[in-house]
């Protein structure tokens, strides 16, 4: 049996490794390092495939969303409602920019916000709702969006592990996470589903006036050269990452379809003991429909119900399976974030979820061997 690896990249890089070897060579040559030929033909490539009139591309997933709330014009102590189980990424560019992060629960199976959290947590102060696509599926956009209409508020998608998912409305509609909302910020972290070879990401929006105000702000404010308009940054996708990217984004869908595979072999394996619970699908789907397009599983993550969550960790490691907790501590228990306006008694599932979650070994290079070996090696642990 082939070395486990939580995610492994260099077998993914076998299927593209002449293209992206070409294209960097080409890039070499050309010099053309910085919003060169390869960015720019990224940009529109992306934009068909999700369907969105724009992608900015920029220097990575953070500094997308810090864009998102600068393009928005959110003002010190404006209020952002997000989910407390997160990456820091969501709540540090909130306190960065001086607005006032808004943490709340999240749902306990589809591990995405609540609804019914958010419409509590809303005040007069509120100006955005920042719903994360977590672990590769979408929030309830549905009622996010009729909340923001009710509520005249922004919604800025992260969409850093959900990119190639489809949101499908009551209507019957679908779209594709990140183009929903008002903005969308997305990260090419290497481990995501689409990465790129060091850091990256894209801000996705419909809105013409944010996007060309936007496209100025990742460029230190210019929309020509040495004329800054408006206050900026330094934030630009460069080259050598536009390259790769170009030569797997042709590939995310048969990337994301292998995901759901694994994620379907797992779930059989796992799906009927009394101590686990397994991934469900935002729909409700006991396990992962085949026809299932509404999650891409960045992490395919379990609860451990028996209280034993740790020593599973250190089971698996023990045998050879790197595994991840994703995440240990709720974010508004983290000392850069902690806050007297939070109750615990408003935390029940996240509090809940970080004790149990464990997420096990999830890329495109898993085979029928590996994870027979993996759920073999759960079952064995939570039988004893």
């Amino acid at each position: 049996m082939k070395k486990i690896q939580m995610v492994d990249l260099g077998g993914q890089y076998q299927g593209i490794k002449e293209q992206v070897n070409s294209s960097i060579s080409n890039i070499l040559d050309s010099s053309a390092f910085i919003n060169g030929p390869e960015v720019h033909a990224f940009q529109k490539e992306l934009e068909e495939y999700l369907n969105v009139k724009h992608v900015i591309p920029c220097a990575n997933g953070t500094d997308a969303l810090q864009i998102c709330m600068m393009g928005l014009g959110l003002q010190p102590g404006d209020e952002v409602i997000t989910a407390d189980f997160t990456f820091a990424a969501t709540v540090e560019v909130i306190a960065l920019l001086q607005l006032t992060p808004v943490l709340v629960d999240v749902e306990p199976d589809t591990f995405n916000i609540d609804i019914a959290a958010i419409e509590k947590a809303i005040t007069p102060k509120t100006k955005a709702i920042v719903p994360v696509h977590l672990f590769g599926q979408c929030a309830n956009m549905d009622a996010i969006m009729d909340l923001a209409d009710k509520h005249n508020l922004f919604v800025i998608e992260d969409n850093a592990q959900g990119i190639g998912a489809k949101h499908t409305f009551k209507n019957g509609t679908k779209k594709m996470s990140g183009t929903i909302g008002h903005v969308a910020s997305t990260s090419f972290f290497p481990s995501k589903n689409l990465g790129c070879y060091g850091d990256g990401g894209a801000i996705f929006t419909n809105d013409d006036d944010l996007a060309h105000t936007i496209r100025g702000m990742v460029n230190h404010g210019m929309y020509k050269r040495y004329h800054h308009d408006v206050v900026g940054v330094n934030s630009r996708l460069d080259s050598i990452q536009a390259a790769v990217l170009r030569a797997k984004l042709p590939n995310l869908d048969e990337y994301n379809r292998k995901r759901r595979e694994a994620a379907q072999k797992y779930s059989s394996a796992l799906k009927n003991h009394e101590h686990i619970l397994v991934p469900k699908t935002v729909n409700g789907c006991d396990g992962i429909c085949d026809t299932c397009d509404c999650h891409v599983f960045h992490q395919y993550t379990l609860r451990i119900l028996n209280g034993k969550r740790d020593e599973l960790v250190q089971h698996l490691n023990d045998n050879g399976i790197p595994c991840g907790v994703y995440y240990p501590i709720p974010l508004h228990k983290q000392k850069a974030y902690v806050d007297e306006r939070y109750n615990e008694a408003d935390f029940p599932v996240t509090n809940l979820l970080v004790k149990e979650v464990i997420s096990l070994p999830m890329h495109t290079e898993l085979d029928n061997e590996q994870i027979d070996y993996i759920t073999a090696m759960i079952i064995e642990f939570v039988n004893r």
